[in-house]
């Protein structure tokens, strides 16, 4: 039970601002006073897009999705049918929307019949239009006839603001930033079809009266609903629309504000998370795209400078060989502007988009399916290259990265000025090269049965101490803890010797503490945690790589690397246990984890060595 005390500061924590928008809302949609309630338009009817104004580049490789199937959250096939998807179909478990043709704004969140409301949202996200937009530019027989039929389709069984694929803003901004991006594709931004205009001011509508909600949750939701204002405003302004000059204004006040106050001057963003991250990335990529093709006035220098921090700040994180990174936090499957079939944990094609348009900078060197964007796009490789990933502390947000040679160590620390998602204070990821030694969890599902939920998103699912059986917070809601984390002890990343150091700790009333400190070496890693305060029993978990790992005294092996506890005091436990990782939205799967009990203050020290 959390306390009236902890529910206060919470919500403190949130924002009386923030708090005043989202009543507000609620308000004014369930009595009528939000225009929304009043928005009424016909279904938009195509064509809308014409033939190719010129015509794709020789030798660019179209996406391969939304043909016989396609993947759901970049990792489900999904078989298609010769028509167009059903948009209300569960693909999962052949669930019908049972209303859809009710108003939006009637339809709860979570419906059991229907599960996960992701799963009908994934097809009307538009990422087929890229793909089709892709190969009608390439002359590929059919796919601007399949193209228009979809849209039309889509249109039809969706009418404006009636049934699930209305009931987000973010989903319906989402699309407009899509439609745009196939507009450049196609060479029809400056001259657009009726039927196009007319399904982008359908969505804008939607968009526009509920921004103030999007802007309250201090995520992705309001920077993306900016940027489709943003976007789809200029759009339609630049075809003769007056409503369109005053959305593009709205939609460059809330971004040019999204970006100040949700991505700090180290370039950390408000949802503590890799694949949000670049969700944010890639919408300020296509905002920055649009406003260079239509000569827009630039954004503010403190917009460039953070968009230019995140940018660097993602770089930081992500494997140049594969392209993958710690699987940090939310992970929902949201992967905009696919225009390649790069696997969902390959961030290259985000970051090598992002360094020509935001940072000024090729993220990686040589050909590879990451430039593929840019060659759609037209955008042009910069000369200069990005500075390699290296050591960094990331106070704003609370990330220490250690670099030595191939290997690398993320420390998390408790920085929140949002809500976190997940009780993951302290935990450490360990990477030799592209392989996730030691390694977080995910979230699996938002939809998820409770103690599946429950499990993702708290303590026992990270590389870190849960004192007592408890989460580092509690939880207050689905999405929402209570009593944010605050860090007591910082030091300073240093290199010393042979070995990069930082250390960091947190305490809670009354009494309890977790300090730790890393020392990483070109062939192993240290941790030393100092612990306390707690009733009855402290576990530290070490959530290892898939393999054969078996216990040798207080060692683990798996033949090739060896990870090693020793403490102050007794060990109560030693042992291998099952866990789950989700490193795809929807998918668990089974991992050793080492957990190591003690039932009083102490000091433990792991060391995990590899072969060199």
């Amino acid at each position: 039970m959390i306390s009236a005390a902890s529910k206060l500061r919470t919500a403190a924590a949130l924002g009386g601002a923030n708090l005043a928008r989202v009543a507000w809302y609620r308000f004014g949609v369930r009595t009528g006073l939000n225009g929304v309630r009043k928005l009424r338009a016909t279904a938009p009817a195509g064509p809308f897009f014409g033939a190719p104004a010129t015509p794709a580049p020789p030798g660019l490789t179209a996406s391969a999705q939304w043909g016989a199937s396609a993947l759901w959250f970049s990792r489900w096939p999904v078989a298609l049918a010769a028509g167009a998807p059903d948009w209300h179909c569960n693909v999962f478990n052949g669930e019908q929307v049972r209303a859809p043709s009710r108003p939006w704004w009637a339809i709860a969140d979570f419906d059991p019949a229907v599960g996960d409301i992701k799963l009908i949202w994934e097809a009307s996200r538009f990422d087929w239009v890229l793909a089709l937009a892709q190969r009608a530019a390439a002359g590929e027989e059919g796919a601007l006839d399949k193209l228009n039929a979809w849209l039309g389709d889509w249109s039809v069984h969706n009418r404006p603001y009636l049934g699930v694929n209305w009931k987000c803003g973010q989903e319906a901004s989402i699309r407009v930033m899509h439609l745009a991006m196939a507009a450049l594709l196609l060479g029809q931004h400056g001259h657009s079809a009726p039927g196009l205009l007319a399904l982008v001011r359908v969505h804008l509508r939607r968009i526009a009266p509920t921004i103030s909600y999007a802007v309250a949750q201090d995520n992705n939701h309001g920077s993306s609903e900016a940027a489709a204002l943003f976007i789809g405003g200029s759009w339609l302004a630049a075809h003769g629309d007056a409503q369109g000059a005053a959305w593009h204004k709205l939609g460059r006040r809330w971004l040019e504000n999204r970006v100040a106050r949700l991505v700090a001057p180290d370039g950390s963003f408000s949802q503590y998370s890799l694949t949000y991250h670049r969700m944010v990335l890639d919408t300020l990529s296509m905002a920055e795209l649009w406003r260079r093709t239509l000569g827009l006035p630039a954004f503010s220098a403190r917009w460039q400078a953070r968009a230019r921090a995140a940018t660097l700040w993602l770089f930081h994180f992500i494997d140049p060989a594969a392209g993958d990174g710690p699987n940090l936090g939310a992970n929902d499957g949201a992967r905009l502007l696919q225009l390649c079939d790069t696997d969902y944990r390959d961030f290259r094609p985000s970051l090598q988009l992002a360094g020509a348009l935001l940072a000024q900078g090729r993220a990686y060197a040589g050909e590879g399916d990451f430039n593929l964007p840019l060659r759609w796009l037209g955008v042009a490789l910069p000369d200069t290259a990005l500075a390699a990933p290296a050591s960094r502390l990331f106070d704003d947000g609370g990330f220490a990265l250690l670099r030595h040679g191939a290997a690398m160590a993320l420390l998390r620390y408790p920085r929140f000025r949002f809500r976190p998602s997940q009780a993951d204070a302290l935990h450490v990821d360990l990477w030799l090269g592209s392989d996730n030694l030691l390694r977080d969890a995910g979230s699996y599902s938002y939809n998820a049965e409770p103690e599946l939920t429950a499990y993702f998103a708290g303590t026992a699912s990270h590389n870190t101490v849960q004192f007592d059986g408890r989460d580092q917070m509690a939880r207050w809601g689905r999405f929402l803890f209570a009593d944010w984390l605050r860090t007591s002890f910082l030091a300073p990343l240093v290199k010393r010797a042979d070995a990069w150091q930082v250390g960091a700790g947190y305490g809670r009333a009354p009494g309890l503490f977790h300090r730790r400190e890393l020392a990483l070496h070109a062939d192993r890693l240290e941790v030393r945690d100092q612990i306390g305060g707690f009733a009855g029993k402290a576990v530290l978990r070490w959530r290892l790589a898939p393999g054969p790992w078996r216990i040798d005294g207080n060692s683990v092996s798996n033949g090739r690397h060896r990870l090693t506890v020793t403490g102050s005091a007794p060990l109560a436990r030693f042992a291998l246990v099952d866990g789950l990782e989700s490193r795809y939205y929807l998918e668990k799967t089974i991992l050793p984890v080492l957990e190591i009990e003690v039932n009083v203050a102490c000091d433990l020290t792991s060391t995990y060595k590899w072969e060199t």
